[in-house]
């Protein structure tokens, strides 16, 4: 059994980020843009190993969910929190998941992952161009996750210690009925549950799935192109703040509690639709010289929006630490966390 004790728990994809800074001939070479996150294809898998051997490319852990947490539980700390959040997804039985876990460990996240010894740990590439990044994930093991594992001992006490949930889209790809059963035990218990749609393939080829989670969502994130993609597959218009109110007044299964969605956009304005208002919160910007690296700017949002969400702050104060998390890792390669937080709310 689980002694867990935390408030957080997230579930997705982990997987260990190759990063490298690369040229515009890299991106032509496989196809890929700036600013988005693609499944690789047959095509890209040559991509890991010449990021390896040819651009001296470091490995950071990420996927998007597990990054969450780790800057959620990096900020906890700061406020005297810890060991207050715990982490589940598919790994494989390699060196990348040991990585994957001593990293998580270390940034004070208790896992629990399941073990595919059949299929290797899950990667990311990520190409950096001029503080811009385009990812591309080998899920691999991360695929592999089942909702079986929901149902071992250790992963009944987290979740059920927990109060807040938070899964970022990818996770639809993999095991829809392993979000449900953590949604619907959110539903029962009147606890929070926070889903991101992570990127735009995830609402043009993952309709269904996304409309399955939606409903559950007390907190929905999304960043302005997925909030576009979303907006256009729906026909709810183009300016985003109504959009952002049609999406909170969308059917949800506790109707009792409004939802609060939060779409991000950059250094542009954070803007925030919850019971038929909605508010923009300015971004203080970043010099664009200390810029180093957007990979991971979302996902840091949504962790320092959760610090504070689990204390109990409102939705001015979550932004505002979501604002500073995001400042924070922009100006360090993927969502690095080596030093104390200094977040002062």
């Amino acid at each position: 059994m689980s002694d867990f004790k935390g408030v957080l728990m997230g579930m997705g994809n982990p997987l260990l980020d190759i990063s490298a800074e690369v040229g515009q001939e890299m991106l032509d070479k496989y196809e890929l843009k700036l600013d988005s996150a693609i499944l690789a294809e047959e095509k890209h898998l040559p991509i890991y190993k010449e990021l390896i051997d040819e651009h001296n490319a470091g490995f950071i852990a990420g996927g998007a969910t597990q990054n969450s947490i780790r800057v959620a539980q990096w900020m906890l700390k700061a406020s005297g929190m810890e060991n207050a959040t715990a982490f589940m997804g598919c790994v494989g039985d390699d060196e990348y998941a040991k990585n994957l876990e001593d990293c998580a460990s270390k940034d004070g996240v208790l896992t629990h992952y399941m073990k595919d010894e059949s299929t290797p740990t899950g990667t990311c590439a990520v190409l950096v161009k001029d503080g811009e990044r385009s990812l591309c994930a080998n899920l691999a093991a991360a695929n592999n996750f089942k909702k079986s594992h929901l149902e071992t001992d250790v992963a009944k006490a987290i979740y059920s210690s927990a109060q807040f949930y938070y899964i970022a889209g990818f996770f639809l790809t993999v095991s829809v009925e392993s979000l449900e059963l953590i949604a619907q035990h959110a539903l029962a218990e009147k606890k929070t549950f926070c889903l991101n749609l992570s990127a735009p393939f995830i609402i043009d080829f993952f309709g269904d799935a996304v409309a399955t989670a939606i409903p559950y969502a007390d907190y929905l994130f999304c960043n302005e192109s997925e909030a576009e993609a979303y907006a256009k597959k729906h026909d709810l218009g183009e300016d985003l703040k109504e959009v952002a109110l049609k999406v909170a007044a969308m059917p949800k299964k506790d109707e009792s509690r409004p939802r609060t969605v939060i779409f991000t956009q950059g250094s542009s304005s954070t803007i925030v639709a919850y019971n038929g208002t909605v508010t923009e919160y300015a971004v203080d910007p970043l010099a664009k010289d200390l810029l180093v690296d957007t990979n991971g700017a979302g996902d840091a949002f949504v962790g320092g929006f959760l610090s504070e969400l689990v204390q109990g702050k409102d939705v001015e104060g979550c932004v505002k630490a979501g604002h500073w998390s995001a400042k924070y890792i922009i100006q360090q390669p993927g969502t690095t966390i080596d030093e104390a937080c200094a977040y002062k709310a």
